[in-house]
Order: C-alpha cells, then sequence, then structure tokens
C-alpha cells in the first residue's frame, strides 16, 4: 500500500467565519493556524497547502491574560542603527488590532515559503463586517 500524498489542486477548501470577541489571542490563534494549515482535515499533508481560509472579525475585542496588556511589546527593524521600534500590546490593540491576532497566527506556522502562502488566506477585520459574504462563510465556534 502506497502512502496517500494529497495534492494542492485536489483539495476542496472551505471558508469559515470566527468571531473573535472575548477570545484569548493564543488558543485562538491556535485553532486558526490548524485550520489554515489543514489539520483538521483526514487528509493532511505536512508539505502541501491543504488548508481552509479564515476570516476573523470583532478583531479589537479579543483577550489577553494576566498583565501581558502592559507587558508584551511587538518589535519592529528598519534595519538601520537605533532603528528598532516597539509597541506594547495595549497600543496595538487601539492602532493596528488586526496584527495582534495576524502576529501570534504566523509565529504558529511554518517559516518558509509554504507559511507565507498559508498566512495569505488569513483575512482579519476589526469590526463585524467583512467583504466575503459571496463566499458564504461557515459560522465556527471556538
Amino acid at each position: 500500500m502506497k502512502t496517500f500524498f494529497a495534492k494542492s489542486e485536489d483539495v476542496e477548501r472551505k471558508w469559515y467565519l470566527i468571531d473573535a470577541r472575548d477570545k484569548i489571542v493564543g488558543k485562538l490563534a491556535v485553532k486558526i493556524a490548524n485550520i489554515l494549515r489543514g489539520k483538521n482535515k483526514p487528509q493532511f499533508t505536512p508539505h502541501v497547502d491543504t488548508g481552509d481560509f479564515v476570516v476573523v472579525v470583532n478583531a479589537e475585542k479579543i483577550r489577553f491574560t494576566g498583565n501581558k496588556w502592559q507587558d508584551k511589546h511587538y518589535y519592529r527593524y528598519s534595519g538601520y542603527p537605533g532603528g528598532l521600534k516597539s509597541i506594547s500590546a495595549k497600543d496595538m490593540l487601539e492602532k493596528h488590532p488586526e496584527r495582534i491576532l495576524m502576529s501570534a497566527v504566523k509565529g504558529m506556522l511554518p517559516k518558509n515559503r509554504l507559511g507565507r502562502k498559508l498566512i495569505k488566506k488569513l483575512k482579519i477585520y476589526k469590526g463585524c463586517n467583512h467583504p466575503h459574504e459571496a463566499q458564504n462563510p461557515q459560522r465556527l465556534e471556538v
């Protein structure tokens, strides 16, 4: 018996809608990363994109546990001397709430071409409106 390897073009992709209201960032990111990779499907293959699309709404209403709102910092570096910038999680929530969840999910995906392809299937929006009604996303409770 040969080992089954899924092919990217044979995978049937679904769209899922997740409401992030009052969800903890890490636990939500794990569920999203598993759906993006396709680990919830029986034909999961590690080196192939077998995952589905995920639309997340209400990104500004996510939660952290403990003192992470003050203690957690997000860094970016321009490449120049003295170009390291940091922003706390609380400030990031006010300015760009979708980036908090995006960076959490991105850290749980492979660090290669496959991971860069998978992260493009994640759509995060603040507020409850999104432009993906035509895809008929299924509501997913996490």
